[in-house]
């Protein structure tokens, strides 16, 4: 079994920590393989990160997620932002350039790291990036992303998130049928309709809001060295990441490739929403090997 060791990288603004599976440098000839998410945490990568134990595997918290406690009194997270940390991570790994998987949040804070750094990714494989901005819808995608929020002000986490699951399975463009419905109830995905109170969760406020407005530019990322590869996955057909993914490839002129399961294919069964890990690390492994 591969060992975890865990360190703390003091970078401007955060505490970031960080999880090493396996050598640094890393022994066999392949780059250290770094998996993020957002605001996915290290700890969604469990099931997956066990199918390399051939490779280097890096998992970390974002900036104010987690354990990566912030010291800069903000509350946002940027991919930008993110893409600065991870830049300064690689680099005290002292074992770049890395390949990434970087999956939802992540692959969009990923797309920045390459746009920023160019030099500092062999592969990306980014899977279903939430991009609003390469929708023929981003509008609606806006003003569907609204909602969930405004749920989450009126009556807390469980309609917030009731609102979202109803956002992100929704099936093609954001239309007045979609528009039309009425709010979903928490009960009918299992969700308790208490209200705690809180406000800040990064998935249901404004704090990420970021993320899906963020804006790649084609002109850098296809003049990157890094290779990058656009992930869907094969049960997201017509969901939002699934179009956004599949928008992005398009802008990059890129042709998609798919990956089991749908948008959370790699978990294992954690927060609920079990994949295929297995089948996941068996595609991911194959893409990687292919470049």
């Amino acid at each position: 079994m591969t060992t975890t060791q865990t360190h703390t990288l003091a970078v401007p603004g955060v505490d970031l920590v960080y999880d090493v599976r396996g050598p640094l440098p890393p022994s066999g000839g392949d780059p250290v393989l770094l998996m993020i998410g957002q605001p996915m945490t290290a700890e969604g990568f469990t099931a997956l990160a066990p199918h390399f134990t051939d490779r280097t595997v890096v998992t970390y918290d974002p900036r104010g997620l987690g354990r990566s406690v912030r010291t800069d009194g903000r509350i946002d997270h940027t991919p930008q932002q993110q893409a600065a940390d991870l830049h300064l991570l690689i680099k005290a790994l002292d074992a770049g350039p890395v390949d990434v998987f970087a999956s939802s949040g992540g692959a969009v804070t990923a797309l920045d790291l390459v746009a920023t750094y160019p030099r500092d990714v062999v592969t990306l494989v980014a899977h279903e990036p939430p991009i609003n901005a390469v929708l023929p819808d981003a509008g609606a995608a806006e003003r569907a992303r609204a909602g969930f929020y405004e749920a989450y002000q009126a009556k807390g986490s469980g309609a917030g998130m009731a609102a979202f699951i109803a956002m992100t399975s929704w099936q093609g463009e954001f239309t007045d049928a979609y528009f039309a419905q009425p709010t979903p109830d928490p009960a009918m995905f299992g969700m308790s309709t208490d209200d705690d109170g809180t406000r800040d969760d990064p998935l249901l406020s404004q704090n990420s809001w970021a993320v899906s407005d963020y804006r790649p530019d084609a002109s850098l990322l296809t003049a990157a060295p890094t290779r990058i590869v656009i992930a869907v996955g094969e049960e997201s057909t017509g969901t939002y990441t699934a179009r956004t993914a599949l928008g992005l490839a398009a802008l990059l002129g890129r042709e998609p490739v798919v990956f089991p399961s749908h948008h959370g294919g790699f978990l294992g069964g954690e927060f609920g929403y079990a994949g295929k890990p297995e089948e996941f690390a068996a595609r991911l492994r194959e893409v990687l090997d292919a470049g």
